[in-house]
């Protein structure tokens, strides 16, 4: 469900009106973890189709209380919920009735208020599954960006992308593409300095650090190339001389995908739609989101996009049939 007070419980519900009138295969085999009280408010204010409208969801109901979720305010009550949602969607694949989880935004913010002090859905989600070193990966079409580092200061990334974080994203990027349907995958390394430290120039990292990594790997079989400088290895990506590209940090990363993720109105400035779909690898389970906030902005208006969260759960249902 997400935060309840943002976006989640309508792009939920769109979601699943949308899927179903489409007849998506993965429309069948949905549960939704989270607040029945929640899944009200938002069909009626926002005149959604109620989760009771199509019969056979199962609704995993976490309760918290009946007061009804204000839109737009973070808060202990809403990141309370949003946490319950996690712990029964992880219980339910545990118990094995479920194969997968597709997590829509919480807020941090909310999530701490009510004294759950983690940076975000993967690191609780890695708490609660027993995974270790979690790698997120951005998905748009066949635009992959895995990430060494994510949510950390910038003058940690260099401490923080050590050579077995670096060997680690680059083998589990190489899996996923492999039960992707990629026989052969072939990944870039982004650099972490400009040009790729310019001969020394510009920083050692890419040269001491990353390189002799990557001739580790490639002596093992993985078809890896790098370090590319960070400007022109998307570049090649779009071109498709690469199926992912590994990111050193957020912004490296992030920026990209979302450049062509995010479809705006050149008239208005307005967001049309939002694409793109986040990627857990390295938990014991499988789990995408979707690539958004929470968008407090715009909560109970009714204008949230449901399609990067189409796009997540399609995603998590093609890679519980490929039995990840």
């Amino acid at each position: 469900m997400g935060d309840p007070a943002g976006i989640g419980p309508e792009i939920v519900l769109k979601a699943l009106h949308v899927m179903r009138a489409q007849n998506h295969a993965a429309s069948k085999h949905i549960a939704v973890a989270g607040s029945a009280k929640a899944f009200e408010v938002a069909a009626q204010a926002m005149a959604l189709p109620t989760l009771a409208s199509f019969g056979d969801i199962e609704l995993i109901d976490i309760g918290n209380g009946a007061a009804a979720p204000a839109f737009g305010q973070p808060s202990e009550h809403t990141g309370e919920m949003a946490y319950r949602s996690i712990v029964a969607a992880v219980d339910a694949t545990r118990s094995g009735r479920a194969d997968a989880i597709v997590t829509a935004p919480l807020s941090k913010e909310s999530l701490h208020l009510a004294g759950h002090h983690y940076p975000g859905h993967t690191e609780l989600l890695a708490h609660l599954t027993g995974g270790s070193g979690p790698v997120m990966m951005l998905a748009h079409e066949d635009f992959r960006v895995s990430h060494v580092t994510t949510h950390i200061p910038l003058e940690q990334v260099p401490v923080q992308a050590t050579p077995e974080r670096l060997k680690h994203v680059v083998t589990l990027t190489h899996q996923t593409l492999i039960k992707l349907g990629i026989t052969a995958p072939r990944i870039a390394v982004a650099a972490l300095n400009p040009h790729a430290g310019e001969g020394g120039v510009l920083g050692r990292y890419d040269i001491d650090v990353a390189a002799p990594v990557l001739e580790q790997l490639k002596g093992q079989g993985t078809d890896v190339s790098g370090p590319i400088s960070g400007d022109t290895v998307f570049v090649k990506m779009r071109a498709r001389q690469f199926d992912a590209v590994v990111a050193m940090y957020h912004d490296q990363g992030h920026i990209p995908v979302k450049l062509l993720g995010f479809s705006v109105d050149p008239k208005t400035g307005a967001w049309e739609a939002l694409s793109g779909v986040n990627i857990t690898l390295g938990l014991s389970v499988i789990r995408t989101s979707v690539d958004h906030g929470t968008a407090f902005d715009i909560a109970g208006k009714g204008v949230a996009s449901e399609r990067s969260l189409i796009e997540a759960i399609e995603y998590a249902h093609r890679l519980a049939a490929m039995k990840v």
